[in-house]
């Protein structure tokens, strides 16, 4: 989902420890030329806490990639869903509709799921079979709740229209609540400094007063 395979990830977790491992004993034999001498347990432990942290550093950075191109293909989903029920209004098959609209996109998104459409179609089966499969690969639940209510709909293009569009509104209205959830996380989060600033100001004022008071008692 993060677009990157599992051998890059194990590069990057061996090359974050090594160089956690390697960066506390270098600092303290730079400080050791200039005649600063610090005792060993210092850098012992420093090394292995460096370490552990390059090593999962990674680990973190990919499940933030993963779920930043999640809501990014919820996104591109509800885009494609509205075309798809747009060509199904037209009149396009249940069959078709799909892979032309798939083919009118731009994206890694589209490209995904163009390729899910290509693999079903060349294993004889429905496309929303290939987009069921395409979602258990991703992690995308909205792919496989898609798959449910259309084959719950049948051959119909009405039912099957009405489905998509449905979904195409569900998954907007999970991404505005995801955002509006995003905005008030990041506004809390700024308010954060304003108020270390405001405690740092009061003790700073009060600070002389406090200790003119002390010195005189």
């Amino acid at each position: 989902m993060a677009g990157t395979t599992s051998e890059e990830v194990v590069a990057k977790q061996a090359l974050g420890a090594l160089g956690g491992l390697l960066w506390a004993p270098a600092t303290v034999a730079l400080m050791a030329l200039g005649g600063v001498y610090v005792p060993i347990a210092l850098p012992l432990w420093c090394s292995i806490a460096l370490a552990a942290t390059g090593f999962f550093v990674p680990v973190l950075g990919l499940k933030v990639a993963a779920a930043e191109r999640r809501r990014s293909f919820r996104h591109a989903l509800s885009c494609y869903l509205d075309l798809v029920a747009v060509r199904l209004a037209g009149g396009a098959g249940v069959e078709s509709a799909p892979t032309a609209s798939a083919d009118t996109g731009q994206g890694w998104v589209f490209t995904e799921i163009r390729q899910a459409l290509a693999e079903a179609r060349l294993m004889g089966e429905p496309p929303w079979t290939g987009l069921d499969r395409l979602g258990r690969n991703l992690g995308v639940s909205e792919l496989n709740e898609l798959a449910a209510s259309v084959t719950l709909a049948g051959d119909e293009g009405a039912r099957v229209r009405t489905s998509i569009a449905a979904k195409a509104r569900a998954i907007r209205t999970r991404g505005l609540s995801d955002a509006e959830g995003a905005a008030q996380a990041a506004s809390e989060r700024m308010s954060l400094p304003i108020v270390l600033l405001m405690v740092g100001f009061v003790v700073f004022l009060g600070y002389p007063a406090v200790t003119q008071v002390l010195t005189g008692l």
